[in-house]
């Protein structure tokens, strides 16, 4: 009986230090799978602004692709790029205006900087592609954009 008592007890023990290096084990794997360090971050974050700069810049292309034969139209388009790229700046130097932009706002900026940049360019994408998906027919304000 004595014996079953010592080996009960045994075997808690042991199960208790198993359930503990089980414990630091999935803590240390999940800490270590999930974590990122900024730069980590940052560059996340610099590759999805890269992205959805590719789109827009596809998008401008097919755009003038689209409308080629309405020059008119396309020195209009070129210019307005031009001048939404200086407010893009603007808008970028005006949320962050510190002339010492790491010191600042830290090493978070350059991520912060890319998730601004694109939700402006996401905004300005939305924007152009009207011009290849068209609106609906009837629309007396249309102006140089297609009908569906």
């Amino acid at each position: 009986m004595q014996q079953t008592i010592h080996n009960n007890a045994g075997n808690k023990l042991k199960n208790k230090r198993m359930k503990k290096l089980i414990t630091i084990i999935v803590l240390t794997l999940t800490i270590n799978c999930f974590s990122q360090t900024q730069g980590e971050m940052n560059t996340d974050a610099s590759n999805a602004y890269k992205k959805v700069d590719m789109e827009l810049n596809n998008v401008y292309q097919k755009v003038l692709t689209e409308y080629k034969s309405d020059l008119t139209f396309i020195n209009r388009l070129k210019k307005a790029q031009r001048i939404w790229i200086s407010y893009r700046d603007a808008e970028l130097e005006m949320k962050f205006p510190a002339e010492n932009k790491q010191y600042e706002y830290g090493s978070i900026y350059p991520m912060c900087v890319s998730y601004f940049l694109k939700g402006l360019t996401e905004e300005r994408t939305e924007k152009l592609r009207v011009w290849l998906t068209g609106i609906q027919e009837g629309d007396a304000c249309s102006g140089s954009v297609k009908m569906k």
